[in-house]
């Protein structure tokens, strides 16, 4: 495809009133972006024909520190606010419990609950509450066992009180949290790859001879993609995922806005090698833990529109590299506090929000169902990706411009039928902003009711114009 460069005043002036009453929106406000923004062409082909496979209904996902578990009446359905914004994201999803505390956790039917970084303590009235907050939401569990300090008698015993609990809810357990990093957190002297499978053998066996039907997932690893190849190879005929994490990067001054917006080389080279993985091996795999910066991210940075962007465009990265699902960090952390990067704001007295992260991921929701199809063009040195589905209603394309300095005007060439479209804008005062983030030009209230709107673009002659300001993002549903 060709990618066209500056244009004049002029030209900027009448393109961008163009797409917007194109797409529906306000020609002035088109025109007062391009007047202060240059503004570029871009051609985006769809084939609706050529199929690159289905995105999982249960794709989406939370990931909790099991500390969250010992947190009284969080992840319970009388929490009904918190319940309710879990639900936007998803009918269906998966919750992941585990993360650096289930390495230091214990379970005792009636202990009183503790929520602390190296000395969690759960009980049965937890996983209770957590069985019903499954049920409310129609979600699915991934839990984690303790393997760098607890004992295999212990992960037994917890194996078999959260699968009474939790019953079909219950998709995988994990044995161990991040076993690949056992000597830098001190759980091990030292630790290979052979001491590990030895050991999650062990509790394996354990675990199946007190529950013979669970299933199980691995090797969790924290950046070790060689561990996950060959624990594939040793353990994938036995295997329901395979997991595996990542951060763009820990904490260092260099963990800025511009960095999280551009793409990370590492991050495809480790999709690619899972995506072999699984494809030799037939199981599927999960980014399991996941978020913008590690550490709870960077204030100011995690928690603004820009990482509503990024994780948007993250998600469909990783679909389009046939993952099987995501969890997104949320919540409190290691550290005992609540991350920047959490989807759902919680300021730790009952009260929770969505955060601007979470706009980011219902915009992927709202615009990735159905099987993924074919998308070409060229964006030049914009700063902006596409991606498209098909379902039973409709053709959509995701466009997310996460250039700050660049407009773009969208001409989609469609291969079918479709006389109109719909668009559904992602959008923020600035990529700094902590609030006004909107989606369809609404908030998501606080018990998860979103009321977006999207506006009316024409196809004509199997061409639909969007203008797309710098520092936003388009969902275009061409109805069928």
């Amino acid at each position: 495809m060709v990618s066209y460069g500056a244009m004049d005043r002029r030209e900027f002036l009448r393109n961008a009133a163009f797409g917007a009453c194109a797409a529906g929106s306000p020609a002035w406000l088109a025109a007062e972006s391009a007047a202060q923004k240059p503004t570029q062409q871009i051609d985006l082909t769809i084939d609706s024909f050529q199929r690159l496979g289905p995105i999982p209904v249960d794709f989406m996902g939370l990931g909790y520190e099991i500390s969250s578990i010992a947190t009284p009446g969080l992840l319970s359905a009388s929490n009904r606010v918190y319940a309710g914004l879990v639900r936007r994201l998803g009918k269906r999803g998966v919750i992941r419990i585990g993360g650096n505390t289930s390495d230091y956790s214990s379970f005792a039917e009636r202990a009183t609950a503790v929520s602390a970084p190296k000395a969690t303590k759960i009980n049965e009235a937890g996983l209770r509450d957590l069985a019903e907050f499954l049920d409310a939401t129609g979600w699915s569990l991934i839990w984690g066992l303790n393997l760098g300090n607890g004992s295999m008698n212990d992960a037994v015993a917890e194996a078999r009180a959260v699968a009474h609990a939790v019953g079909d809810r219950l998709l995988a357990f994990e044995i161990g949290n991040e076993p690949d990093l056992y000597v830098h957190e001190g759980h091990r002297p030292r630790y290979s790859y052979e001491q590990y499978l030895a050991e999650y053998r062990r509790y394996k066996s354990a675990v199946r001879a007190a529950l013979p039907h669970v299933g199980f997932a691995g090797p969790d690893a924290a950046g070790a993609t060689g561990w996950v190849e060959r624990f594939v190879a040793d353990e994938g005929h036995d295997l329901r995922l395979l997991t595996h994490h990542y951060y763009r990067e820990g904490q260092n001054p260099t963990r800025t806005a511009d960095k999280l917006l551009h793409p990370d080389a590492k991050l495809a080279a480790m999709l690619d090698r899972m995506r072999a993985a699984s494809k030799s091996s037939g199981v599927p795999y999960r980014i399991c833990e996941t978020n913008s910066f590690s550490g709870g991210g960077r204030p100011g940075v995690s928690d603004t529109f820009a990482a509503a962007l990024w994780a948007l465009d993250y998600l469909c990265v990783l679909a389009w590299h046939g993952a099987d699902g995501v969890n997104m960090e949320t919540g409190i952390n290691q550290l005992d506090f609540i991350s920047s990067y959490s989807p759902i704001g919680d300021d730790r007295r009952g009260h929770y929000r969505a955060a601007p992260e979470f706009y980011g991921m219902l915009a992927f929701a709202e615009g990735c169902r159905g099987e993924r199809i074919a998308v070409s063009y060229d964006a030049g040195t914009v700063n902006l990706t596409a991606y498209a589905t098909v379902d039973a209603d409709g053709t959509s394309t995701v466009i997310v411009n996460k250039d700050e300095g660049t407009d773009a005007n969208i001409r989609i060439a469609v291969k079918s039928k479709a006389g109109s479209a719909r668009v559904l804008r992602l959008a923020a005062p600035s990529l700094d902003s902590r609030t006004g983030v909107t989606l369809g030009g609404a908030a998501v209230e606080q018990d998860g009711q979103w009321h977006g709107r999207s506006e009316v673009a024409r196809v004509i002659h199997g061409i639909c114009r969007v203008h797309v300001p710098a520092a936003s993002a388009a969902i275009v549903k061409l109805e069928s």
